[in-house]
Formats: C-alpha cells, sequence, structure tokens
C-alpha cells in the first residue's frame, strides 16, 4: 500500500466566536491569548512539528488580524531592532512564502463546509484538520503522534480522547473497534449524540487526518446535527473503505472555545513556564486561602 505524504493542513478559523463576546467583537477568536501567544499560532506550530508544510486558513470577514499575524510586520520588527531589542519573541511565526492559503467560508453552514471551502488547495492529497479552540498539550504534539499511526496504517486518522458519558451529546463520538495500545479502529462515528445513546465516552478532539475523498462526498452535502453539515458525516461514509484509526492522546486537552476552558488553559500554561509560574502559583495560592 502505498502512502501519500501529509502536506497539508486546513484550520477553519471563520467562526464569530460569539460565546466570547465582547471580547471577539473585533478580534478574531482564535488571536485569543493563552498566556502570551494566540490560540491560532500554537495550532499552526503543532502542524508544522507534524511535517505540515502549507496552512490552509478558511476564514471569513473580520479575520485580518489573524492572517497579520503570520506575515512580515515592519514597524515592529525596526522599531525592536532600532532600540536594541531581540526579536525572539515573534521569530518563526512569519511563514514562508505561499503559506499560509487563504480561502473564505462566505456562509456559516458547518465543519464539514468550512473543510469542503479548501477542496481545490487541498487537491487529490492527504490533509490535515485543526481546530484551533481546542489547544492540545503534549510532547510531542497530538497531530505528530497521529502522523506516527498514519505512515503505518494510511488512510484516515483521526484524535480520541476519553470524555464523561454526560458531555458525549456536544462532540463527535468514535465507536470503537479493535485496540491496539493507543490506537483504536474506528468502527462508526455519530456527530453529538442524545444523552444516552452514545457507543462510547471517546471523542474526537478536533484533529484529523484525511484522505481527499471526503471532499467528494462533501460535494453533495446532507445537513445534520444542529442542520449543519457535518465533517463527521461525511468521514462515517469512509469508514469500510478506507482503513480509519483513532488515536489515544497522550497529552492534556484545553477546550479554549468555552470560557472555564479558556481560563483553565490560562492558568496550566502559566504555571508551567519558569518565567511566571512561580508568580501565578503563589497567588493562586492566596485566592484559595
Amino acid at each position: 500500500m502505498s502512502i501519500k505524504p501529509l502536506r497539508k493542513a486546513v484550520f477553519p478559523v471563520a467562526g464569530l466566536g460569539t460565546r466570547f463576546l465582547p471580547a471577539t467583537k473585533a478580534m478574531p477568536k482564535e488571536m485569543l491569548t493563552v498566556v502570551d501567544k494566540p490560540l491560532i499560532q500554537y495550532a499552526v506550530e503543532e502542524a508544522l512539528e507534524a511535517g505540515i508544510e502549507q496552512i490552509i486558513f478558511v476564514t471569513g470577514r473580520g479575520k485580518s488580524a489573524l492572517e497579520d499575524h503570520f506575515d512580515i510586520s515592519y514597524e515592529l520588527e525596526a522599531t525592536l531592532k532600532d532600540r536594541g531589542k531581540s526579536l525572539a519573541a515573534i521569530e518563526g511565526i512569519r511563514q514562508k512564502p505561499g503559506s499560509p492559503v487563504y480561502v473564505r467560508q462566505q456562509e456559516p453552514l458547518g465543519l464539514g463546509h468550512a473543510v469542503w471551502c479548501a477542496r481545490e488547495i487541498v487537491g487529490d492529497e492527504p490533509f490535515a484538520v485543526l481546530l484551533p479552540d481546542e489547544l492540545m498539550v503534549g510532547q510531542p504534539g497530538l497531530l505528530a503522534q497521529m502522523v506516527e499511526v498514519y505512515q503505518r496504517t494510511g488512510g484516515n486518522v483521526i484524535g480520541a480522547l476519553e470524555i464523561p458519558a454526560e458531555q458525549t451529546d456536544k462532540y463527535g463520538i468514535i465507536s470503537p473497534g479493535a485496540r491496539d495500545g493507543r490506537v483504536v479502529e474506528v468502527a462508526a462515528l455519530v456527530e453529538k449524540p442524545v444523552l444516552g445513546t452514545a457507543p462510547s465516552n471517546l471523542m474526537i478532539p478536533g484533529r484529523y487526518i484525511l484522505q481527499p475523498e471526503v471532499m467528494k462526498i462533501l460535494d453533495n452535502p446532507v445537513r445534520g446535527a444542529g442542520g449543519e453539515i457535518q465533517l463527521t458525516d461525511a468521514m462515517a461514509q469512509l469508514i469500510g473503505q478506507q482503513p480509519f484509526s483513532g488515536v489515544m492522546f497522550d497529552g492534556q486537552r484545553y477546550d479554549c472555545g468555552d470560557k472555564a476552558g479558556y481560563i483553565q488553559a490560562n492558568l496550566a500554561l502559566a504555571l508551567a513556564r519558569d518565567d511566571i509560574g512561580p508568580v501565578v502559583r503563589d497567588f493562586a495560592r492566596q485566592l484559595l486561602a
């Protein structure tokens, strides 16, 4: 079996971020920072670590700050140099010419539709999908862990994470088959099942490696949960036709699309840092005293 290399990654970043209003009224939700780094940068760095060569942003109106973040910043860089200050904090953010590529999702019709908007850029290659709301902290990152499995199995590989049963109605859920260590066979997929009907407590934490055939399925979409075009429904049609595996994440997940999860991420990553960790830890102890 010939396994094509994984070179491209799609980032669906067209969402309005209504759960974080008013912060997201004029700023993309993906630019919200965890400590001092935007969520989108964490996701892009995870992709680059996994060997991704071309970044594809599926954007919407009002996302220019996101595009500017990965571009050159003449004034800032010149000012830092003139003042003899280090550029270390922003080095490596600017991407090579031709990456990122930007394509717009004109209407908010669901994750499946957002991914489909990148079809002409993806072409006939396998591609990754990363949802920046899901901050995955591990060494190596989740996508790199998935690529290691993909290079052995080919086909489709998705992240897998155990969650409490009472949360299964919020996510795409895996119906698992045979397990081999941290790799689980994906027997079926269901998007946001009614509580009590989920086939397992394994959710998909916003990381996917997919074959281009999923785009052909999305060419003729069917509205699913919430009246949206669901990526999970399209992926489910590939099961049985191509290898399909889930990789149990060896690391920590923070749901930064949720206010409590976002605060938890900031606290956890701040505590892990040498420069501010001790001060934040002392402050947290005082709050809890």
